[in-house]
Protein backbone atom coordinates (compact mmCIF):
# COMPACT_ATOMS: atom_id res chain seq x y z
CA UNK A 1 0.00 0.00 0.00
CA UNK A 2 2.73 2.57 1.00
CA UNK A 3 4.45 2.05 -2.80
CA UNK A 4 0.94 2.48 -4.22
CA UNK A 5 0.30 5.87 -2.23
CA UNK A 6 3.73 6.96 -3.23
CA UNK A 7 3.33 6.49 -6.64
CA UNK A 8 -0.39 8.32 -6.96
CA UNK A 9 1.33 11.27 -5.43
CA UNK A 10 4.13 11.50 -7.30
CA UNK A 11 1.87 10.99 -10.30
CA UNK A 12 -0.27 13.26 -8.94
CA UNK A 13 2.73 15.96 -8.66
CA UNK A 14 3.77 15.28 -11.62
CA UNK A 15 0.43 16.00 -13.74
CA UNK A 16 0.15 19.43 -11.47
CA UNK A 17 3.48 20.39 -12.50
CA UNK A 18 2.69 19.37 -16.60
CA UNK A 19 -0.58 21.58 -16.12
CA UNK A 20 0.39 24.40 -14.70
CA UNK A 21 3.58 24.32 -16.65
CA UNK A 22 1.08 24.88 -20.10
CA UNK A 23 -1.31 27.11 -17.96
CA UNK A 24 -2.21 30.41 -20.30
CA UNK A 25 -4.92 32.21 -21.07
CA UNK A 26 -7.40 31.03 -22.94
CA UNK A 27 -8.10 33.09 -25.81
CA UNK A 28 -4.37 33.63 -26.67
CA UNK A 29 -4.36 37.38 -26.40
CA UNK A 30 -0.50 37.34 -25.86
CA UNK A 31 -0.60 37.22 -29.78
CA UNK A 32 -3.17 39.49 -30.48
CA UNK A 33 -1.71 42.12 -33.15
CA UNK A 34 -2.47 46.52 -32.38
CA UNK A 35 -2.57 48.20 -35.19
CA UNK A 36 -2.46 51.92 -35.77
CA UNK A 37 -3.94 53.33 -38.22
CA UNK A 38 -5.97 56.69 -39.62
CA UNK A 39 -7.09 55.10 -42.87
CA UNK A 40 -10.71 54.86 -43.40
CA UNK A 41 -13.05 52.09 -44.50
CA UNK A 42 -13.39 53.41 -47.55
CA UNK A 43 -10.10 53.64 -48.60
CA UNK A 44 -8.90 50.14 -47.85
CA UNK A 45 -11.78 49.27 -49.82
CA UNK A 46 -10.85 51.09 -52.51
CA UNK A 47 -7.47 49.73 -52.57
CA UNK A 48 -8.82 46.07 -51.90
CA UNK A 49 -11.11 46.68 -55.51
CA UNK A 50 -8.17 47.64 -57.75
CA UNK A 51 -5.59 44.82 -56.02
CA UNK A 52 -8.72 42.49 -56.78
CA UNK A 53 -8.91 43.39 -60.69
CA UNK A 54 -5.31 43.71 -60.86
CA UNK A 55 -3.71 41.00 -59.36
CA UNK A 56 -2.42 38.46 -61.22
CA UNK A 57 -1.95 34.77 -60.48
CA UNK A 58 0.61 33.47 -62.08
CA UNK A 59 4.14 33.67 -60.32
CA UNK A 60 6.83 36.35 -62.05
CA UNK A 61 8.68 34.86 -64.22
CA UNK A 62 6.90 31.18 -64.65
CA UNK A 63 5.57 32.01 -68.34
CA UNK A 64 7.22 30.84 -70.65
CA UNK A 65 8.38 33.08 -73.56
CA UNK A 66 7.42 31.92 -76.89
CA UNK A 67 9.20 32.40 -80.19
CA UNK A 68 8.00 32.64 -83.23
CA UNK A 69 10.85 31.42 -85.87
CA UNK A 70 10.77 32.88 -89.32
CA UNK A 71 13.53 30.22 -90.80
CA UNK A 72 12.46 27.53 -93.15
CA UNK A 73 12.98 24.41 -91.78
CA UNK A 74 14.76 22.81 -95.34
CA UNK A 75 17.16 25.50 -94.96
CA UNK A 76 17.91 24.89 -91.57
CA UNK A 77 18.46 20.99 -91.57
CA UNK A 78 20.85 21.53 -94.72
CA UNK A 79 22.89 24.07 -92.83
CA UNK A 80 22.68 21.20 -89.73
CA UNK A 81 23.97 18.34 -92.40
CA UNK A 82 27.05 20.74 -93.36
CA UNK A 83 27.67 21.39 -89.95
CA UNK A 84 28.06 17.31 -89.27
CA UNK A 85 29.80 16.95 -92.43
CA UNK A 86 32.62 19.45 -91.52
CA UNK A 87 32.63 18.15 -88.27
CA UNK A 88 31.20 21.15 -86.82
CA UNK A 89 28.71 19.14 -84.24
CA UNK A 90 28.96 15.86 -83.85
CA UNK A 91 27.24 13.24 -84.86
CA UNK A 92 26.78 9.67 -83.59
CA UNK A 93 27.77 8.18 -80.25
CA UNK A 94 30.68 8.99 -78.18
CA UNK A 95 33.27 6.70 -76.72
CA UNK A 96 35.21 7.78 -74.54
CA UNK A 97 37.96 5.00 -74.11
Amino acid sequence: MNKTARFLSVAAVAAFAAFSAHADEADGSQFALKFDTNRTRAEVAAEAVVEARTHNMEPAGSRVVTYKSTADRAVVRAQAAEAVRTGQIPSGEFSAM
